[in-house]
């Protein structure tokens, strides 16, 4: 995106939504290039540090990234709740009724409960609260992938989140344009 924040001129494929402090230099990164592999650089993704450029407006950057995207892959970490931003993603990617590919490093599906600090702080209105408890229960019954940093195998992680990725883009692709339009309102 330019310096304005606007969007590129071609659609990104993937929204990786993830907890940067958790995630950003390991699964979401060593997934970004894998999906760059896998599609001979014809799969373009969404992740923050590798899609924005100094002086893009992060907000709108983010939002434009989430309308374009095929599929979304949601990486719940143990501090993803602690970021205003991953909530208001995965909300976001809810909403617009993308395809999401959950994956579960160190955090169990049935721990995506949106945490009473949350819920009780100030700045969300109930609105948001809502918003974002539903986006939770939506990953939470979405059949997922699952690791633990401290024993999993982090490549087969990758590899299979990749395959899988790959898989719902086709699958995307497949549909009849009307029906791509009528499954996104």
């Amino acid at each position: 995106m330019p310096g304005g924040g606007g969007a590129r001129a071609a659609a990104y494929d993937v929204f990786i939504n993830h907890r940067g402090v958790d995630t950003k230099h390991n699964v979401a990164r060593l997934l970004y290039d894998r999906l760059l592999q896998l599609s001979g650089g014809r799969v373009r993704s969404f992740l923050d540090n590798k899609s924005m450029r100094p002086g893009d407006r992060l907000g709108a950057s983010i939002d434009e990234g989430i309308r374009q995207c095929k599929v979304a892959v949601a990486i719940f970490s143990k501090r993803y709740f602690d970021s205003d931003y991953c909530l208001h993603e995965l909300a976001s990617i809810v909403e617009a009724r993308k395809v999401i590919v959950p994956i579960f490093y160190g955090i169990k599906p049935s721990e995506l409960i949106l945490p009473q600090a949350v819920v009780d702080c100030d700045a969300y209105t109930p609105r948001d609260i809502e918003r974002f408890r539903l986006a939770l229960r939506e990953a939470k019954y979405t059949v997922g992938l699952a690791c633990d940093p401290a024993t999993g195998d982090l490549a087969e992680l990758v590899n299979t989140a990749a395959d899988a990725v790959m898989e719902r883009i086709r699958e995307t692709e497949r549909l009849p344009r009307s029906q791509m339009i009528a499954s996104r309102l």
